[in-house]
Formats: C-alpha cells, sequence, structure tokens
C-alpha cells in the first residue's frame, strides 16, 4: 500500500491502521486530524511532533501496553515476540533465562516492559540494554522508552505503506563512533547515554551500546531533530575496560558540546585506557 491508497481508506480503518503502529489513543486521535496527509513527510513529521509535544507520561504507558513483552522462558524460546524482536531466536539458553529475569526485574521496577526498538539486535546486545537500563531511574527510563517507541512507530509506518516512500528520513541528527587507539579497533558494546542539559541538571534522553564497528547508528529517532542547546554524551568505558581485564584511568568519558541548528552532529571519541580526544566530526 502507498500513501495515496492509505489516504483513500474510510477513517475508522486508517486510524485502526495508525493505532497499531503505536498504541496511544489520544497519539491516534491527533493524528487522524490531519487525516488525509499531504505526504509521507507530513505524516511523520505530525506523528513526532504530537509525540513529544502533545502526549504524556499517561499515553506513552499507554502505548508500552500494547507491545507483547520480551516474555518467560518459554514464549522466548518458542515465539521471542515477533519480527521486531527475532534476533533473539540466535540467544543461548543461559541468555534466554537471564533476559526472562531481566524483563520481569525491569517491570518490576518500572512498572512497564521493557520498550527497546530491537531491529537489527542480537539476543546479546538486547540483554545488555536491558540490564543497563535496569540501573536508570524511572524519569530516565520513561524518556528513553518513549523514544524506543517513536523509533518502532516509524518502522510500522515503512511496514504499512510499503510502496510509499520514505527516502527522506535520515539516520540520527547526533551519531558517534567509538575507536579504541591502544590496540586499533571500534571500541564494542560501550553503553552510551545521551544527556540535555536542563533547570539545572543533565536529563537523560537516549541510550545505546555500540556495535561491532563502535557505532550507535539510531540513537535518536530519524526524524527527531533537537533544539539548539547543550548536550552530553556520557560513555561508560569502566566497564568496557573491565571486560577487556584492562585497569583505566577514565571510568567514565563526558564530552560536553553544543548544537546550533538542524544538522547531524557527529561526536566521535578516540579513547585508551590512559587518555582520550574527541572532535565534532562529519
Amino acid at each position: 500500500m502507498n500513501l495515496e491508497s492509505f489516504n483513500r481508506l474510510d477513517k475508522s480503518t486508517a486510524a485502526a491502521h495508525l493505532f497499531a503502529c503505536c498504541g496511544s489513543q489520544r497519539w491516534t486521535d491527533a493524528l487522524m486530524q490531519h487525516f488525509p496527509f499531504a505526504s509521507e513527510q507530513d505524516l511523520v513529521a505530525r506523528a513526532e511532533d504530537i509525540w513529544y509535544h502533545q502526549c504524556t507520561e499517561v499515553d506513552w504507558r499507554e502505548s508500552f501496553t500494547h507491545h507483547p513483552k520480551i516474555g518467560d522462558v518459554k514464549s522466548l524460546t518458542e515465539k521471542f515476540a515477533g519480527k521486531e524482536q527475532a534476533g533473539v531466536a540466535v540467544a543461548t539458553m543461559q541468555t534466554i533465562e537471564d533476559l526472562a529475569k531481566a524483563n520481569a526485574d525491569y517491570e518490576a521496577k518500572f512498572g512497564f516492559i521493557f520498550i527497546v526498538c530491537a531491529t537489527g539486535k542480537s539476543a546479546d546486545e538486547m540483554l545488555r540494554l536491558l540490564q543497563d537500563r535496569l540501573q536508570n531511574s524511572a524519569d530516565e527510563e520513561l524518556a528513553i522508552a518513549m523514544g524506543e517507541q517513536h523509533k518502532i512507530s516509524i518502522i510500522r509506518f515503512k511496514r504499512l505503506l510499503t510502496d510509499a516512500n520514505f527516502g527522506f528520513l535520515k539516520v540520527s541528527q547526533i551519531t558517534t563512533h567509538v575507536l579504541d587507539t591502544s590496540v586499533g579497533v571500534p571500541g564494542k558494546n560501550i553503553t552510551i547515554k545521551l544527556k540535555r542539559f536542563c533547570n539545572g541538571t543533565w536529563q537523560t534522553l537516549a541510550q545505546g551500546v555500540t556495535n561491532a564497528d563502535g557505532r550507535i547508528p539510531d540513537l535518536l529517532p530519524p526524524d527527531r531533530i533537537l533544539k539548539p542547546d547543550t548536550y552530553q554524551m556520557v560513555f561508560d568505558t569502566g566497564a568496557y575496560y573491565d571486560g577487556l581485564k584492562t585497569p583505566t584511568f577514565y571510568p567514565m568519558v563526558e564530552i560536553i558540546f553544543q548544537t546550533f541548528d538542524d544538522a547531524h552532529y557527529h561526536v566521535p571519541l578516540l579513547v585508551n585506557p590512559f587518555g582520550y580526544s574527541t572532535y565534532r566530526g562529519s
């Protein structure tokens, strides 16, 4: 289906499709106020604006309830919670058990299930993310989860409108690449938080783990443009070097930077156990 075909649907059918992309009634109703949509870009832009500026915690939490849980041992082994979490299928039984326990711990702590855009992530990566995010505060986790939900909504737009043109979507506005200069390899499996300085404190916006190439390509949703402000990227270098059984002088690297417009900002980190450097990349 392309956008033209979608725009010809009756309103109740179109609304049901949108609700399946993000299970928030307020979000769906507000988005349907703009139906039919002028373009794919119009659809995504309005969805993003409503999600971040009109919806509230109640609406975000409502959407979380419409996700299947990552699950218990049986469901992880047999069903793996659908295509968006298909990477879990390659897990070992130990990983399955650890995922099940961490998922239960997460829901008990935060009151909603673990929400993550799992496309392209292995079971081990998901477990690492889950265990890392278990250490967050409730406010941090709500902000991260609602950002992950918006990533999922865009993926579902693409699956719904398979013949539509989403070529305008770009990578995350803020990206990073970690290189371990002591051995000349990418710094993989490094937890990174993106924060904004607001009301005298640092507020977490997003969190991820670097892949085998030392990158996080989807730290922010592809349409998300942050307002010009002061931001911080926090790299958990201590855990990284602990995993390598290498002592380090810098257990945490914090890079504070400013954005000035809607351009792409690449913030690389060159790190070794006893030093680091950064610059604005391209």
